[in-house]
């Protein structure tokens, strides 16, 4: 249960105030949620988070998505340390860098080669720009709303970048054909790439599947166009399907964007391609310093051997939707009415006629006070070490979040 106050965590906001700008940035920043949040953590463990005034949550944001196999998990912890202990940033890679991508190109469907990088917006930005330079051409089509990174190309907050770093980008309106076809007419001649998300996954609003109409549709205006299909799967990666999340539609892209849970936790970004661009990678020039880190790379390497032999995604659905029915016949018991979308491994819950996001924020608050870590507008994560155990102490929580909600709110 969450303690009245929070002495620790305001003391350390206080410090924070002194020496970092507003005390947080970016979307780690508790000020955008509601009011009893911490900001600061102590330690974790398995699906457990401890803020650092010791009170314990069930954790469905999993650091935003880099957790799936669970906190300090001991093999991905394991093979981590045994690397470090031999070289970790070198002046050149090690052998995971060759290991990992032959891993990698021997999972993704679409895969020929592999690159890597830190975090997902390099691993989009890449993309956009082997994009850019396989096809001589300017203009990336991009679907209205989505996140692709916080990159000036591509920030949601446009504060600090320039109308020319956008000037490239064409919108059309996820899995709607007529206005991707609208936007690649409008251009006609100067595509270079069209970016698409896993699915539709934008913050604050119902998650949408993607259609096979829709991926089939991209794919053939790619392939007409000589465009490149660039599939962001920086979020969703290895939670839909370990080939690629775009295999459940039956659509292959040329390049692809990973990180989160690619190696449990441990910085990295990857870009997987087919040989169609691979000549036009070799040309650009993006790097890092930390980009080869051995230790992450062996971290991903035991995470990828993990997903495969355990089954893990099959795993983490079933806890999913262990969750989402739960929550179901919470809110009709309640007189409340749900709207849970997306995939049971990641999903978006929100109230019906809530367009202030009142009755949400106060259902997560009083979540928070039994214990479960929920989010009111960002699509949320299920890992596998969540247990059965987990999801139900979270279920009594939200049982009683719910009655509060309905008695401030009354029936829907």
């Amino acid at each position: 249960m969450l303690s009245n106050s929070l002495p620790k965590d305001a003391a350390l906001r206080t410090r924070a105030l002194q020496v970092i700008p507003g005390g947080m940035y970016g979307h780690l920043n508790v000020a955008r949620l509601p009011a009893g949040y911490p900001q600061f953590f102590a330690r974790a463990e398995g699906a457990t988070l401890w803020d650092v005034d010791g009170n314990a949550y069930v954790d469905f944001m999993c650091a935003y998505g880099p957790m799936i196999l669970g906190y300090g998990n001991r093999e991905v912890e394991e093979a981590a340390a045994a690397q470090r202990a031999l070289g970790d940033v070198l002046t050149g890679p090690s052998e995971r860098l060759v290991e990992l991508a032959e891993k990698l190109v021997g999972m993704v469907a679409h895969a020929d080669w592999a690159l890597f990088q830190r975090n997902g917006t390099d691993a989009t930005t890449l993309c956009v720009v082997i994009a850019r330079a396989a096809t001589k051409k300017r203009k990336i089509l991009v679907a209205s709303g989505a996140y692709h990174g916080s990159a000036p190309w591509c920030s949601p907050n446009p504060i600090g970048s320039t109308a020319e770093d956008r000037a490239h980008l064409v919108h059309y309106d996820y899995n709607d054909v007529e206005s991707l076809l609208a936007a690649a007419k409008s251009v006609e001649g100067d595509v270079a790439g069209v970016i698409a998300s896993a699915f539709k996954h934008d913050y604050g609003k119902d998650q949408e599947m993607p259609t096979k109409a829709f991926a089939q549709a991209v794919r053939k205006l790619c392939d007409d166009t000589g465009a490149a299909l660039i599939l962001d799967d920086v979020r969703a990666g290895f939670r839909l399907d370990l080939g690629g999340s775009w295999q459940t539609v039956g659509v292959k892209p040329d390049l692809a964007a990973y990180s989160k849970a690619i190696a449990n936790g441990y910085t990295l970004g990857a870009v997987t391609g087919c040989d169609k661009f691979r000549e036009a990678a070799t040309t650009v020039f993006m790097t890092g310093s930390f980009w080869c880190g051995a230790a992450s790379m062996a971290a991903a390497l035991k995470t990828l051997e993990i997903f495969q032999r355990d089954n893990t995604i099959a795993r983490i659905e079933t806890l999913g939707n262990r969750l989402r029915n739960g929550l179901a016949a919470q809110a009709k018991s309640h007189g409340m009415v749900l709207k849970q979308t997306g995939p049971a491994q990641m999903p978006t819950v929100l109230f019906a006629d809530d367009p202030e996001v009142e009755k949400g924020r106060l259902f997560t608050q009083e979540a928070l006070r039994g214990g479960a870590w929920l989010h009111p507008q960002h699509n949320m994560f299920l890992s596998s070490a969540h247990t059965e155990a987990d999801i139900d102490k979270a279920l009594q929580a939200t049982d009683a979040a719910m009655a509060v909600v309905k008695k401030s709110f009354g029936r829907d």
